[in-house]
């Protein structure tokens, strides 16, 4: 069951599994496109998964439309700098929600992958998943000071909006705090080869082979 509702004074889309609670909950993160069906159908994936899914809308309403690239970078401007603290209130949310249990993990791509990181540094998230972290090079020194959860990465070898060295230097990072960590880089893939709505970047064994190492991360960490 899915709905579009408010926790804690955030709107999103909020996916129940099937059943009688309390789940794990799971934070999923939309890319810089906004709240868009792709997200959505991420979030219902991971309830008949077992988890209670809430993706927030961090645009509060707005949404570019898939290659719009001028109007995802201005509502990354607009809304990038209030987005951690959206996330914290959607995470105290789930902490107190009557359907789940005290363990809350998070997932995002593209914008939404650094924001996963970014989360963990201010709460005790207890798994952080992010898929081609657009931009996670600006939380690398919040994550060497805070990070404590478990971290999963999962990058193409051929996405050219990470600048080179930047998934290396993540590795060495994780490695350094000491987290239990993996960090997968697909050949042939480029960014956003999750986004199975778009047959231009989509790669299907590497969206398996992720969805697939997901699914025993979060059940690890969060069960």
């Amino acid at each position: 069951m899915s709905e579009l509702t408010q926790l804690n004074s955030i709107e999103g889309h909020l996916a129940k599994p099937s059943g009688q609670g309390p789940w794990p909950a799971v934070i999923v993160i939309q890319e810089w496109w906004g709240l868009d069906d792709q997200t959505k159908s991420i979030a219902d994936r991971f309830a008949e998964e077992g988890y209670l899914a809430f993706a927030p809308d961090l645009y509060h309403g707005e949404l570019a439309k898939l290659g719009d690239n001028d109007k995802a970078f201005m509502l990354v401007q607009k809304y990038g700098p209030t987005a951690v603290n959206d996330l914290h209130k959607v995470f105290d949310g789930l902490k107190d929600h009557s359907d789940a249990t005290d363990k809350v993990g998070s997932v995002g791509f593209c914008f939404g992958g650094r924001m996963s990181l970014a989360l963990s540094t201010i709460r005790s998230v207890d798994a952080v998943c992010t898929f081609y972290g657009g931009g996670m090079q600006e939380v690398f020194p919040k994550l060497r000071q805070n990070l404590k959860a478990p971290v999963l990465g999962f990058f193409g070898d051929a996405d050219e909006s990470i600048p080179a060295g930047t998934i290396e230097e993540f590795d060495k990072l994780l490695h350094d705090v000491g987290v239990e960590h993996e960090v997968i880089t697909y050949p042939n893939s480029g960014h956003a080869f999750f986004r199975d709505s778009d047959p231009g970047v989509y790669k299907p064994e590497a969206a398996k082979d992720a969805w697939e190492r997901v699914k025993k991360f979060f059940g690890k960490n969060l069960n």
